[in-house]
């Protein structure tokens, strides 16, 4: 039933529809989600639901809305996301970019060159609307940013969240070189508790079909610096879907669940 079993951590990732009770006063719940890419899917009860990114398919803001609608919808006292590569509309640097720009910048994936021209008027409406309609409604989205909750016990927990990814094919918030990556992971501040990323770190839960290790070592070296950090929650690759815990006790979440992965729930101690 339960991957790990702690004082201070429990986690489960194949719990079916026998998730045990909430551990009460003192703990705090989270269900770990990313990589819905427009697909809407059962999400158990907790006291923070956390979407590491890829919120839909291939970048449209009328493919992105029914998954904000979907995720204010949901009974959690606090949300949060952020984007991935596939959220093409929440990058508000992609219509500068054009087409040529973008098959210069990165490799072109053919099942997304359709979508690789995405109107400014779209960008700005998707903005706008998770900023907020969505933000009203209780789902925050970082951005390179952070953001702080207190528990119902008064614990104040301090998360970063950050959509961006190493450049692989066409998409959103990707960076090319480790100076980019530095400057990106530098803000984290270093008395975070829970960190969102869409990228998993380099040899954490990052192994792709083909064997390879496709995390960011600038952002894993980054993570050795954090020692507060007691949740990290990614997704983007896919097949390497589950939970690993560190010697030091942090929980490490690959929660994409487009190949058939359930939602990771993750309780800690306050």
């Amino acid at each position: 039933m339960s991957d790990y079993v702690s004082e201070t951590a429990r986690v489960y990732t194949d719990f079916g529809s026998s998730l045990p009770p909430h551990p009460g006063k003192g703990w705090t719940r989270f269900v770990c989600i990313s990589d819905t890419h427009s697909q809407i899917v059962p999400v158990p009860e907790g006291d923070v639901l956390i979407h590491a990114g890829d919120l839909c398919s291939w970048g449209l803001f009328k493919q992105l809305k029914p998954t904000l609608k979907w995720l204010v919808s949901l009974k959690h006292p606090v949300k949060v996301a952020v984007a991935g590569n596939h959220d093409l509309c929440l990058d508000k640097q992609w219509a500068s970019y054009g087409l040529q720009g973008l098959g210069q910048k990165v490799r072109m994936n053919p099942s997304m060159r359709q979508q690789s021209l995405i109107a400014l008027q779209d960008i700005e409406e998707a903005r706008a609307y998770i900023h907020g309609k969505s933000k009203k409604k209780g789902l925050h989205y970082l951005e390179h940013s952070p953001f702080s909750f207190k528990s119902p016990s008064g614990r104040e927990w301090k998360m970063h969240g950050s959509p961006a990814a190493p450049a692989y094919v066409t998409g959103s918030f990707q960076y090319s070189t480790q100076e980019e990556a530095k400057a990106l992971y530098d803000k984290i501040p270093d008395d975070v508790d829970i960190l969102v990323t869409h990228t998993p770190p380099s040899n954490t839960l990052d192994r792709t079909k083909k064997g390879t290790h496709a995390g960011c070592p600038v952002l894993a070296e980054r993570l050795n610096q954090l020692s507060s950090c007691r949740l990290h929650v990614f997704g983007h690759i896919h097949e390497s879907h589950g939970a690993e815990v560190s010697e030091d006790g942090r929980v490490s979440v690959n929660a994409a669940m487009q190949s058939g992965g359930r939602p990771t729930v993750v309780d800690l101690k306050d």
